[in-house]
């Protein structure tokens, strides 16, 4: 009977021990510093705006743009379009002749082929071909970010059902 009794207490110190490191990291983001918000009220005419502007969702797709028209005249031609392509082109094409030889588009894979090829035999074994997998970067850890999803999950109250 004990035994149970202390599992369940134990259980029960688990539990609370969990929630208190998971609340933890919460409250470090809720306790902000004041000084930064009281430095902006002292910047512009003592008084913060009533709202926060909020990015708008063509914001990224009208930087692309912009990056393209190159001469802003707010429309992007074939050869602007175009003109990365070119760019990519003309670093393949070493000889300068117009025309990409199979060995010309193919020169990093050759190149790979043969700084992997350690022992020069012209095959690679499975030590070698490891060393041409893709190095990927470790994905960003964000700490004190909320979810993604947070913001979107909060009912507007408007035109909603419950």
């Amino acid at each position: 009977m004990w035994r149970y009794l202390v599992g369940g207490l134990a259980a029960l110190a688990l539990v609370a021990a969990g929630v208190l490191l998971f609340n933890r990291s919460s409250r470090s983001v809720a306790a902000l510093p004041a000084a930064p918000l009281a430095m902006a009220q002292t910047v512009e005419d003592g008084a913060l705006p009533d709202s926060v502007p909020q990015a708008s969702d063509r914001t990224r797709e009208q930087k692309r743009f912009d990056r393209y028209d190159k001469d802003r005249n707010g429309a992007v031609t074939r050869e602007e379009f175009l003109a990365n392509r070119r760019k990519a082109y003309a670093k393949l094409d070493t000889n300068h002749d117009g025309t990409l030889s199979f060995d010309e588009w193919a020169i990093k894979a050759e190149t790979k082929f043969a700084v992997a090829d350690a022992d020069k035999s012209g095959a690679m074994n499975a030590t070698e071909f490891a060393t041409t997998a893709v190095k990927r970067k470790p994905p960003r850890v964000r700490r004190d970010c909320p979810p993604a999803g947070a913001a979107k999950a909060e009912p507007t109250g408007e035109g909603e059902e419950s």
